[in-house]
């Protein structure tokens, strides 16, 4: 059996035979579960619990507690019978484990919900490259940094970019770029145009970086445009070549003398500042691209536990807040403000309190307490000292 569905099974055999598990899952929601039928039975046994159902007050669990929450769940959703609910009951194995199976849930959720906004933030790029534009994938970053908060403290932890241990595994090879000969087309013009006017560099160096371009060739001739211009050097195809030949970017293949050549020849009348803005966006929505497919790879690694996942995640997207803080800066808008924090009561926030008895440990009980009608006291679980994910 599929681990996840599993516990989703568990958890809802676990409130079919005690309805005062509930009491302990607040903070686990409808849409937390994967498969629609589970959803809508969650969301059912809420209801009856809401509308104080006569069995949250008997002893033993009557029947109808079973029936109506049948009922109610089959108004959402097709294929739900009372057989498939007594299914669930026997999926089971002991009622007062229902936090530790929602936890399961819990986690198995905020690993799908990176998945899908990593997605979605991969198709923006997508989509925006196209266009020659970054404000789609610049937005879904957005949306996917704030599900990483809500998601990290959710699951009781705060949210900080750790690097993982080692670089995610992708998969195969990604694409080639979106329009990528037309984004190299864009590069060697600039690079030609700042070749033949060395004092436009003035109107790049502030905020194009080598790691911009698509092409690496291209970026380490920028660096040594780059280098020549900090150094006040004349910058012409000789001094470029003779610079390139110093950082052996000819002795090991990078460049060679006729690229550079070509590069530097037949260039017509052209705006650097303009070109650099090209470029700047091919960056934002390349970078957005490689940090949405790293995230998916983490997401997908179900042995990654959820705090670590959402930590590694947030550092995959530091390289493209770091591009979107020089694209904005060079088209003179301020930095989105992240929202002050509420003030927080005293105690820790409920959510985290929630996701620690989500973690908690049932205390063993005794074979009377252990009846599926009767429903663990809050003193019967403890949580746990606080772990790493």
């Amino acid at each position: 059996m599929n681990p996840l569905l599993g516990a989703e099974q568990a958890v809802l055999g676990s409130v079919l035979l005690d309805p005062g598990q509930l009491s302990h899952l607040d903070w686990l929601a409808p849409d937390h579960f994967y498969r629609p039928v589970h959803q809508a039975l969650f969301a059912a046994l809420r209801k009856l619990r809401d509308d104080r159902h006569p069995a949250l007050t008997e002893e033993s669990v009557p029947l109808s507690w079973v029936t109506d929450a049948v009922d109610e769940a089959s108004t959402h959703v097709r294929g739900l019978t009372a057989v498939y609910a007594h299914t669930l009951i026997s999926a089971c194995p002991r009622p007062t484990h229902a936090p530790v199976y929602g936890r399961m849930v819990l986690e198995g959720a905020i690993h799908r919900s990176i998945t899908e906004h990593a997605i979605r933030l991969h198709q923006a790029a997508r989509a925006d490259a196209l266009q020659g534009e970054v404000e789609g994938a610049l937005h879904y970053a957005d949306v996917l940094t704030s599900v990483l908060s809500d998601l990290a403290h959710r699951w009781g932890t705060e949210p900080r970019p750790v690097a993982p241990a080692a670089p995610p595994a992708t998969g195969p090879v990604a694409p080639p770029p979106v329009r990528a000969d037309q984004v190299a087309e864009d590069e060697r013009f600039l690079l030609a145009v700042l070749a033949e006017q060395p004092k436009a560099m003035d109107e790049v160096v502030g905020r194009l970086r080598p790691g911009d371009f698509a092409d690496p060739a291209h970026g380490q001739l920028y660096r040594c445009l780059g280098a020549l211009h900090h150094r006040g050097e004349p910058i012409d195809r000789i001094t470029l070549l003779w610079e390139a030949q110093r950082r052996g970017l000819l002795a090991d293949g990078t460049l060679s003398s006729d690229q550079l050549a070509a590069i530097c020849d037949g260039v017509g009348p052209g705006s650097a500042e303009w070109l650099g803005e090209l470029v700047m966006r091919s960056s934002v929505t390349r970078t957005a691209a490689t940090s949405a497919r790293a995230i998916r790879a983490l997401a997908e690694n179900e042995a990654l536990a959820p705090g670590r996942l959402i930590n590694h995640a947030l550092h995959a997207l530091g390289p493209l807040d770091e591009v979107r803080a020089r694209w904005q800066a060079a088209n003179g808008r301020p930095a989105p403000t992240p929202p002050a924090p509420a003030p927080s009561p005293t105690g820790p926030p409920p959510a985290q309190v929630h996701a620690a008895l989500a973690r908690s440990t049932p205390h063993p009980v005794s074979p009377s307490s252990a009846r599926p009608g009767s429903a663990p006291s809050p003193a019967a679980v403890r949580p746990p000292s606080r772990g790493r994910g």
